[in-house]
């Protein structure tokens, strides 16, 4: 079988080279693409997925009608600590790389998160295949064959470092919660004696 687009060869070099990088490697690849019409600033790329989520704020604020949705049973896990799930539905979305003069678009199928975090979507292996994705976490990089030449897109530093800050600060107040609600959980459990207090006229034991 031959892949479209595989004709076209795609090399990093000194050229894609940050100025500066400080914590080489610490950075998610968060991107800019256009989807369903709509530039959406916080797209983390997870090449380790093999989905592709949206989350449900991100769609009724693109004002997605919601009734729209497929269903689905896909579970997913480890999206953010403690906060896996089943989606509320799928949806295909156009989704594009590129400028007017030199751009892909491509269907890609998203599952429907019910939840938040700092990120609109997150794409995974599928999408990175049809496209034909070469990521780079060295230069916080993507590289795709395009029609008039390969499309470079390249990651936004202060993005990724604030959208990772976010997931991390909701991810420990999440923590907290379920240590505080697991807490409270067991101090209903304990029984009238377990909470009575020992009188001061008791007798010490001979």
């Amino acid at each position: 079988m031959n892949l479209r687009w595989s004709e076209i060869p795609i090399s990093f070099d000194r050229r894609d080279h940050w100025v500066h990088l400080p914590r080489l490697g610490a950075y998610p690849l968060v991107v800019n693409p256009v989807i369903r019409r709509i530039r959406l600033a916080r797209v983390l790329i997870d090449g380790g997925s093999s989905l592709n989520i949206i989350f449900a704020k991100t769609l009724e604020d693109m004002g997605f009608n919601m009734t729209k949705l497929v269903p689905s049973d896909q579970a997913f896990n480890g999206i953010i600590l403690g906060a896996g799930s089943t989606p509320i539905g799928k949806v295909t979305l156009p989704v594009t790389f590129g400028t007017w003069d030199n751009y892909r678009m491509e269907s890609i199928i998203f599952e429907v998160a019910p939840f938040e975090t700092s990120y609109h979507t997150i794409l995974g292996r599928q999408p990175l295949a049809k496209f034909m994705v070469f990521p780079s976490h060295t230069y916080l990089l993507l590289k795709m064959p395009a029609p008039n030449r390969v499309l470079s897109i390249r990651g936004d530093i202060q993005m990724s470092h604030s959208c990772e800050t976010e997931n991390i600060n909701t991810a420990e107040a999440l923590e907290r919660s379920n240590n505080q609600a697991v807490g409270a959980q067991a101090a209903k459990a304990l029984t009238m004696d377990q909470l009575q207090k020992p009188s001061n006229n008791s007798e010490p034991e001979s």
